[in-house]
């Protein structure tokens, strides 16, 4: 009954009925009563009428929740129906929330006792602002600042307004407006100023009201980015500000707005107040925080104001020396402040807080890399040189010109500041990714189990900041290392974190020095490291030890490489580590070893001075003993470094010789398995018998993958066994399955077997795939998988299908590419049909199988193109309605692979003889369901291909490529000019119907657009994303998936700066195939 009398909003509504109901939904009453009020709420909220019963609600309830409630039903009327509202209910509305407004606002009882909701009236104000003004309500500026001059708690009130207004116009405005509107907007709030800044410095100055100051000065904060420079600098307004900066309650935001104006960038124009204003802020700095203060204490105990006030002090300095450093060095009185003010900072560094230490990083490694770059070339010739491989001796850096001598003043004049920014960076150094041994929170050493992202992040910034800083003095660098090092050594400074902090410096500079240099320094801290790992007891100390020995040894190839001795005590040390039975010990000593043996393994292949054979071999002999202690991932580890050691042998024989002796673990008991099993099949079903052939073949796999084509005579010697083996657990899977219904497929048995399977296909695709492209082994290992592989998966019931055969005969046909057309019959045969009925179900069955099969499918089209034309028209559907369906799938990785497929297609049908057949059956559904992908929200990261299928598209209307009409003549007697009229048309109708809330006028300047665009991709991209903001689907979103490919161009530029600095990018990380001969 209640509900009906809500339902009828033809009378004025029933507000006490309408709080009773809304509190119901808060939780007074019981369950059912909660959802009963939910429903009729939502009900009220989605009727279109609701909002005119909004004025009539707020004049009548004293209830927040159903004033909460009322408003937002308004908020959605405002955002998606306003323009469409006629002018007399759009100024009835204004005038009435302007007048609540005021109203409550005018005395200070009722604004404090009511401020949530007025902070809500005024977000819907602004809301309303956003599109009345300017053009509709001319005045809004002139009547706020007047009404502020009325009392000081409207004036509060309208600070806030204003805030929000700039809030939104200047800081949240991308994705949520028109580039158009965003533009008329901040014209607007610029020419009308003036009014504003008179009301602030009015305030300030004559106001004696704590609050009322709080919020001009946080309005100001918000306006001092982009307000026309001559309100800042001509006016008092620098001056008032900086009176304000030692009274304690206006500090924090005082130095936000100083921060602020600290951050503007442009000519040199305002340079004199710049210089004043530091100058001023220095002295009074001094009083309120002398610059004997050990910051980081003072920091560990603060209040959270004070805490505050010091993270607002790193962001003054960074922001003042980020634009305007250069000024200050100029007189000697400016250069002390200067100096001064870096100190300060460099204390500020210290302190113990993630989001302080950000701000400062951020600063520090700006600048050292503006006081290294300017002029690399000349500066470093040893890069340049060692770039052509060579050595300079004897250049010094400055021999240059007069530019050349000024900035080796500048580096002069920072060379204080800089060796006690070494000091905090090596103090301070993040961990690196490689070590995976860590202190827990009770102090115990322990293997790392989660990677935090976060010091990833901080230790690339970090490591970037000490390599230049490494290259602005080679010699402080390593006399503080060394010095740190000797303290560990004495015992006067040991403990886990500084020995840490330290190796991890140590090791993150490596390339940065010339060869000598960086020779000589290793020797010294290699010794003293392996002395420290000697005289040190304690389990949990020589984990530590032993870990930050095997990171920095694994940083330092080009070293291990000149010194063959030095080289081979590290790998024997990592053998003995091995041994160590402490978790993570073990882990990081088969990281380290696979490591170097990648940048140095032609020297284990050679006979060195003095020995009597390779090291491999030697290894080889002793293999046995040094896997004892390992875990079988680790073993597998252990076998693909030795494998790359085998790959550098260049004498086939001896290649294959220790190729045989590696394996002959494996092998020997490979071969006792298979002997069994011939007696009696049953041996195989044996659980243990399962994990040790399991464990054989990742062993294989690990060898195949560092080998490649050198793995053919150990893959032939197992191959067929192998293939039996699998086509026996297949058929046990299958029977276990059938027999016992769908929940066996979970048990660990069924699982064991499947891990067997699936290892046998990886390990065949890991072997193809690395080996070279060589016809012959194609023709030899394909034939024999098509009936116990193919078959296999086609004969199998669902839950026992391996995704992995759909990957391996990817691999196969991207590998043989057309080679194998005459064999995709087969393939299609064996797995199209079955596997699309698993996949086509729902979204969330099979997730493997969906994206491996769509990458077969897209090898498919790529390489046996001819194969798929030869397909009936009905399977040529069901390929066709599969792609789409990938490309409606919420999972991204899924979504992609079927748009990078169907852009495939559409350029092959494109170039064959069936392109008019081809587009005259897909055109119109492939356009029709992109348009659907491109404007929900859930697709966002596919944008960028959706806009190159559009483009592709549009782009065959206007070359004329399609000769035939894309109309049905039967339905459509009316014949279009063009297939370009048409499909305009077509879009027209298509995308009027899917935005009601769009004007044809506008969905067709779009469209046209699009046409006018097809040639130019920028231009037809910006023209989709600003049609989105503006269809509103895509408003109060994040959209910043719709910007991704400018962020990857920006990448790429990054990593070419890089590159052109010794050490950025780590030696261990260039892929150099490093010359070790």
């Amino acid at each position: 009954m209640a509900a009906e009398k809500l339902r009828d909003l033809t009378q004025p509504m029933d507000v006490p009925l309408l709080d009773a109901t809304v509190s119901a939904f808060y939780g007074t009453g019981s369950k059912e009563e909660r959802s009963a009020a939910d429903q009729i709420l939502r009900e009220l909220q989605n009727n279109p009428d609701m909002w005119l019963q909004v004025m009539h609600i707020l004049q009548n309830t004293q209830s927040l929740n159903t004033k909460f409630f009322a408003l937002q039903v308004l908020e959605g009327v405002i955002k998606y129906r306003w323009n469409a509202l006629p002018a007399e209910q759009r100024d009835g509305m204004k005038n009435f929330i302007s007048d609540v407004i005021v109203q409550l606002s005018s005395n200070e009882a009722s604004f404090r006792m009511e401020k949530l909701y007025v902070n809500k009236l005024n977000i819907i104000l602004v809301q309303i602002l956003k599109h009345e003004w300017p053009a509709r309500w001319r005045s809004f500026i002139p009547d706020l600042v007047s009404a502020a001059k009325t009392n000081e708690t409207i004036c509060e009130n309208c600070m806030a307004i204003l805030k929000l207004l700039s809030e939104e116009v200047f800081d949240f405005s991308r994705g949520e407006m028109t580039q158009q509107k965003i533009k008329e907007l901040k014209q607007s709030l610029n020419s009308e100023f003036q009014l504003i800044h008179e009301l602030c410095l009015y305030v300030l100055s004559a106001s004696q009201r704590t609050e009322l100051m709080r919020a001009t000065l946080s309005t100001l904060h918000a306006f001092l980015s982009w307000i026309p420079l001559g309100y800042i600098f001509e006016s008092p307004l620098l001056e008032t500000l900086l009176k304000f900066f030692p009274v304690p309650a206006y500090r924090n935001l005082t130095l936000q707005c100083l921060t602020e104006v600290a951050g503007l960038q442009f000519g040199n124009y305002y340079d004199v107040q710049y210089v004043k204003m530091y100058n001023i802020f220095m002295v009074q700095l001094q009083g309120v925080l002398p610059p004997t203060t050990n910051i980081p204490e003072a920091y560990a105990h603060g209040s959270s104001e004070e805490q505050a006030f010091i993270q607002n002090l790193a962001l003054f300095f960074t922001s003042f020396y980020k634009v305007h450093i250069r000024i200050l060095e100029s007189t000697q009185e400016n250069i002390s402040a200067l100096l001064l003010g870096l100190e300060y900072l460099i204390n500020i560094s210290y302190v113990d807080d993630t989001e302080v230490f950000k701000v400062c990083l951020d600063y520090w490694n700006s600048l050292v890399s503006e006081l290294y770059e300017p002029n690399r070339s000349l500066d470093n010739p040893a890069s340049a040189a060692t770039m052509m491989g060579l050595q300079v001796p004897g250049m010094l850096p400055g021999m240059v010109d007069g530019h050349g001598s000024q900035h080796l003043q500048r580096r002069q004049l920072y060379a204080g500041p800089m060796s006690k920014l070494r000091m905090l960076m090596i103090s301070r150094m993040a961990k690196p990714e490689e070590v995976l041994i860590v202190e827990d929170e009770n102090g115990n050493i322990v293997r790392e189990t989660l990677k935090d992202n976060d010091v990833l992040v901080q230790y690339k910034i970090m490591r970037e900041t000490l390599i230049y800083l490494s290259h602005l003095d080679h010699d402080d660098t390593e006399k503080q290392m060394l010095r740190k090092l000797n303290k560990q050594l004495s015992g006067e400074d040991w403990t886990w974190n500084n020995l840490n902090t330290l190796c991890w410096a140590i090791g993150s500079i490596s390339g940065s020095m010339m060869e000598e240099q960086e020779n000589r320094f290793l020797v010294m801290v290699i010794r003293d490291l392996l002395n420290l790992c000697e005289i040190t007891k304690g389990k949990d100390n020589k984990a530590v030890i032993a870990s930050n020995i095997m990171y920095v040894v694994g940083q330092y190839p080009r070293f291990l490489r000149a010194h063959w001795k030095f080289l081979k005590t590290v790998v024997n040390k990592l053998f003995e580590f091995m041994h160590e039975i402490h978790p993570g010990v073990q882990d990081m000593a088969c990281d380290t070893f696979l490591k170097i043996v990648q940048k140095c393994k032609r020297k284990f292949v050679i006979t060195q001075l003095g020995e009597n054979e390779p090291f491999v071999s030697e290894l080889l002999s002793g293999l046995p003993i040094t896997i004892a202690d390992l875990e079988p991932h680790q073993i597998h580890s252990f076998y693909e470094s030795v494998a790359h050691m085998i790959q550098a042998e260049s004498d086939a024989q001896k290649r294959d010789e220790y190729l045989q002796r590696l394996m002959q673990l494996p092998n020997q008991k490979w071969m006792e398995i298979i002997g069994q099993a011939h007696q009696n099949v049953e041996f195989l079903k044996d659980q243990d018998v399962i994990r040790t052939v399991l464990n054989i073949l990742q062993t294989n796999t690990s060898v195949a993958s560092s080998l490649g084509t050198y793995f053919l005579p150990q893959i032939t010697l197992i191959f067929l066994d192998m293939l039996n083996v699998y086509r026996m657990y297949s058929e046990l899977i299958s029977k276990s399955i059938s027999e016992g219904g769908p929940f066996t497929s979970r048990t660990s048995y069924v699982k064991l077997l499947r891990s067997v399977k699936r290892e046998t296909l990886k390990l065949i695709e890991t072997f193809l795939d690395k080996a070279e492209d060589q016809p012959q082994i194609g023709k030899q290992f394909v034939p024999p998988m098509m009936d116990p592989v193919l078959g296999d998966y086609a004969r199998n019931v669902p839950d026992a299908r391996e995704s992995e055969v759909l990957s391996l005969f990817a691999t196969i046909v991207n590998k043989y590419k057309a080679a194998m057309i005459e064999d995709v019959p087969r393939i299609f045969e064996a797995v199209f049909q079955c596997t699309l009925e698993m996949i086509t179900k729902n979204f969330e069955d099979y997730p493997e199988h969906r994206l491996k099969f769509f990458s077969l499918l897209r090898a498919i089209a790529t390489h046996c193109f001819p194969a798929l034309i030869c397909l009936s028209s009905q399977q040529l559907k069901l390929v066709m309605d599969s792609i789409i369906w990938a490309f409606r799938h919420t999972e991204r990785n899924i979504a992609e692979t079927g748009l990078n497929l169907l852009l495939e297609m559409l350029k092959k049908f494109q170039g064959s003889e069936f392109c008019n057949q081809f587009y005259r059956t897909y055109f119109l559904t492939i356009e029709q369901e992109i348009f659907a992908v491109l404007t929900d929200t859930f697709h966002k990261p596919g944008f960028k291909l959706h806009v190159l299928v559009l483009q592709h598209l549009f782009c065959l209307l206007e070359t004329g490529a399609l000769t035939e009409p894309l109309w049905d003549a039967a339905t459509n007697p009316y014949p279009y000019p063009s297939n370009a009229a048409f499909v305009r048309e077509f879009t027209i109708k298509l995308l009027s119907t899917s935005f009601p809330n769009m004007t044809t006028a506008e969905v067709t300047q779009f469209v046209n657009g699009l046409f006018e665009s097809t040639t130019d991709l920028s231009t037809f991209k910006t023209h989709i994303r600003d049609f989105l903001i503006q269809s509103k689907e895509f408003s109060a979103q994040d959209n910043k998936d719709l910007y991704a490919e400018e962020a990857a161009a920006q990448r790429e530029r990054e990593r070419q700066r890089m590159l052109a600095i010794p050490g950025l990018i780590a030696p261990n990380e260039l892929q150099d195939e490093m010359v070790d001969s």
